[in-house]
């Protein structure tokens, strides 16, 4: 009972391992994700061919299909790579894992490990983990960083597979579980046996490895019993790649699915044809099947059967990757919200480029959407704050790496289009998205970092006063109002709504001094804490820099309009003239939003109660 409680612990160790390093290495890998590195994978999985030899080669190297594909998850799910692209490399992966078996047959003909050790996955996982740290720690330049984090992320994953695998290790000694996986008859048990035995193990490769050392020990293996046994191994090495998908995007989920749906039917379709063909050739001969089902099977044939039923399953399925993406998104169907969220990509047509005009106007519609979803992150993020649960902070991350996305897309497409002949006119309007994408994006970062405030609050349990929280409510409503305005502003081109920004710009930014002030009286007299105050100056923070940033796509706008884009000089010619539109837009919001005494505002509150 002990033995089989310990062995528990240390296989959710190993998940919990498993799980920490794909979530930094798919961290690492959108801080590294440029144009450039989206452009290669692209070059590299254009086609269906191109594909599964990536697939295949990357799995040979690190002798895990299961590792290989969860990458492709992070790909798929960080936007980088799209589902058609990523069935190929999972298919080539599929191959790629039966090389193990070959692995292992030349280290048990040389009597050793050999070289063949130094293609272990401890070995691998110590190389990329060793070279990690190096650029982690020992180069100064950010970019090599994130690349160390994406080895250590890569590192820490393969060891919690190896604790997962070496958790469960008992099990190969265990006489119950051999006899399970040598007496048996019916292949349809044969193939349940070897889902479950791969399921529990977590890697196909080990599964192959322990059959191959079973038919080895025994001499009792044969053809019959080990291709029910193959074929399971495949399904059941698809656990850890669908538990990959657990809190991706749903096209994170399809991708772990395609996986799954490779090696079922691949099952289905040579259990069909070769167990009918087997059943049609005993009736015909007057014999139990073919002559080769009781061949006593070795290590070198078991690796054989395994790659031969592998690259036959990926060649029958190869053409039909189409079919196979619109499967997975009917089993995993898309919710409107997120159809919309991609809708705005398919504006930016390459084809539009040698057309100016139309290619701005695709390129605004999409920095429409692009602008309402940063809006619509802001009110998410603000409501998080007095009601806050892990599901809705998950959703404003969701939309904060889209907003990633939307910048990347734009940005590319835009310097595309620069690079063209253009107008005095058209070179303006690219101009004028060009300056904003930055800032609608930046919107969205600190529509994050408000949700983060509300996560630390609620994660340590606590909250700020009545007081502190009635003084941001003020500043709350001031930065939905400038951000609503400024989304209004852009999506329209309306210069007018336009010059209402900066005068409710400087109210916040009066209103966020005020409430530092305030915050610093009441921790003088004990009211609040260190513990809160960190937490309340970086919430006024991120709402003064989302005002900041609305005040620049306006200035974009205007000055750009005007053919002169000089923010600091009109920012300075505004302030300092205070012409009559603006001072009578920054009167209406400092009487919109004033701070009144919160004592005061409760006793008048608490005295109309009385008189109603």
């Amino acid at each position: 009972m002990l033995e089989t409680i310990t062995m528990i612990i240390k296989l959710l160790g190993g998940v919990a391992l498993f799980l920490f390093g794909m979530n930094v290495m798919g961290a690492a890998l959108k801080n590294v994700a440029g144009n450039k590195l989206e452009a290669l994978l692209y070059r590299l999985t254009d086609t269906p061919l191109k594909g599964i030899v990536l697939g295949a080669s990357v799995t040979a190297v690190i002798q895990s299909s299961s590792a290989t594909s969860v990458m492709v998850v992070g790909f798929v799910n960080s936007g980088m790579m799209k589902v058609a692209q990523a069935i190929g490399i999972i298919m080539g992966a599929n191959i790629g894992t039966s090389i193990t078996g070959w692995i292992l047959c030349l280290s048990s003909i040389e009597g050793a490990d050999g070289w063949a050790s130094l293609l272990s996955t401890a070995v691998i996982a110590a190389i990329v983990g060793l070279i990690g740290i190096i650029f982690k720690t020992m180069i100064k330049k950010e970019v090599y960083h994130h690349v160390g984090d994406i080895m250590l992320g890569f590192a820490v994953l393969m060891v919690g597979m190896q604790n997962m695998t070496a958790a469960v290790k008992p099990l190969q000694t265990n006489e119950a579980f051999i006899s399970t996986l040598t007496k048996f008859s019916n292949p349809a048990l044969g193939i349940l046996v070897g889902i479950i035995f791969t399921a529990v193990l977590q890697s196909a490769s080990a599964s192959v490895g322990i059959v191959q050392s079973l038919a080895m020990a025994t001499g009792s293996l044969t053809f019959g019993a080990t291709l029910p046994l193959v074929m399971g191994i495949g399904i059941g090495a698809a656990c850890p790649v669908l538990l990959s998908a657990v809190g991706t995007s749903r096209n994170g989920k399809r991708t772990a699915l395609i996986y799954l749906l490779n090696d079922l039917f691949g099952m289905i379709i040579w259990s069909i044809l070769f167990y009918a063909a087997n059943g049609i050739y005993a009736k015909a001969c007057g014999t139990d099947g073919f002559w080769f089902m009781d061949l006593t099977m070795t290590p070198v044939t078991i690796a054989l059967l395994n790659t031969v039923y592998r690259v036959l399953t990926i060649l029958v399925l190869a053409p039909f990757i189409k079919q196979l993406e619109k499967l997975v998104c009917i089993l995993v169907k898309e919710v409107p919200e997120e159809q919309e969220d991609y809708e705005d990509f398919d504006l930016l047509e390459e084809k539009f480029l040698a057309y100016p005009d139309l290619a701005i106007a695709q390129s605004h519609a999409a920095m429409n959407g692009m602008a309402r979803k940063a809006q619509k992150n802001v009110y998410r993020a603000i409501a998080l704050m007095d009601d806050y649960t892990d599901d809705k902070f998950a959703k404003i991350q969701e939309k904060e790496n889209l907003l990633d996305k939307y910048e990347d897309k734009l940005g590319t497409y835009l310097m595309k289009l620069t690079g063209s002949p253009m107008n005095k006119n058209q070179i303006t309007e690219a101009s004028k998205l060009l300056h904003t994408i930055s800032d609608f994006e930046r919107i969205g970062d600190h529509a994050s970092g408000i949700s983060k405030v509300a996560r630390e609050l609620s994660g340590k349990g606590i909250s700020f006063s009545a007081e502190a929280m009635y003084d941001l409510s003020v500043v709350e409503e001031a930065d939905k109002e400038i951000v609503d305005i400024t989304v209004s502003a852009f999506a329209d081109d309306n210069l007018e709504l336009a010059k209402q920004v900066e005068p409710l710009r400087q109210v916040v930014r009066m209103l966020c001094g005020e409430l530092k002030t305030r915050h610093i009286n009441r921790m003088q007299k004990g009211k609040c804490d260190m513990e809160h105050g960190f937490a309340f100056n970086d919430m006024i923070n991120n709402l003064d820099r989302i005002a900041a940033h609305c005040s620049n796509v306006a200035v974009a706008m205007i000055e750009l309009e005007a053919a002169d884009f000089a923010t600091h000089k009109y920012l300075q010619t505004v302030r300092e003239l205070k012409d009559s539109t603006y001072q009578k837009y920054l009167a209406d919001y400092e009487q919109k939003y004033v701070l009144q005494d919160y004592k005061k505002m409760k006793k008048k509150a608490k005295k109309k109660e009385k008189e109603v």
